[in-house]
């Protein structure tokens, strides 16, 4: 018995040109962003870009006097360094503002205009910061009378600076550069104990 032919009562649906164009249209996109990724990934190899970063690199504590009355006077100088290790690449800064405490007390704040370091270089800023004569509280002053005797003060140094640099003619990349450590002094002399202070990773 001759098979039964089967007939289909539904005629087949063409595909909308607008379907077509979209495809296309994802498909160059994608295309597109593989080509760029591969040429950034290239452009990294090449450049092999390096973060900026800020560091203090010395720093003297000029003056220090506390009166029976509570009422500190200081002055520090502290030599802040921006570093850029890129050999193809200027690096932008702006917006540098570091705050020095004592015992908790802000007694200084240390800002910079926007600047720029040029190719594999640097820009020192040498801060000097005198202090209003600014009113402790009993026990802060109790603290800092102690850190004199024992010849030994220590101030927070808590701030950041935003950076800006291009990889190439490829991208430009932003970063914030947080500075946040302990700087200890001999008060007797001044001098400064030396110890890591950098935004730089370890």
């Amino acid at each position: 018995m001759a098979p039964k032919t089967k007939f289909s009562t539904h005629r087949e649906r063409a595909t909308n040109p607008l379907v077509w164009c979209a495809a296309i249209i994802c498909t160059i996109l994608t295309v597109a962003v593989i080509i760029a990724g591969i040429a950034t990934f290239i452009g990294y190899l090449v450049i092999h870009p390096r973060v900026p970063y800020v560091s203090v690199m010395d720093a003297h504590l000029d003056h220090i006097q506390i009166d029976y009355a509570g009422i500190l006077e200081i002055q520090v100088t502290i030599l802040i360094r921006a570093q850029n290790g890129n050999e193809k690449a200027h690096a932008s800064f702006s917006d540098s503002s570091y705050s020095l405490s004592l015992n908790g007390e802000v007694v200084a704040q240390l800002v910079a205009p926007p600047f720029e370091v040029g190719k594999n270089s640097s820009v020192d800023f040498n801060y000097v910061v005198p202090s209003s004569p600014i009113p402790l509280r009993p026990d802060q002053a109790e603290d800092v009378d102690t850190g004199l005797k024992k010849d030994l003060i220590t101030f927070d140094l808590k701030g950041s600076t935003r950076v800006r640099w291009r990889i190439g003619h490829l991208a430009s990349v932003r970063f914030l550069c947080r500075l946040e450590c302990r700087l200890r002094f001999h008060p007797l002399n001044g001098t400064y104990i030396p110890s890591r202070c950098s935004s730089k990773a370890k």
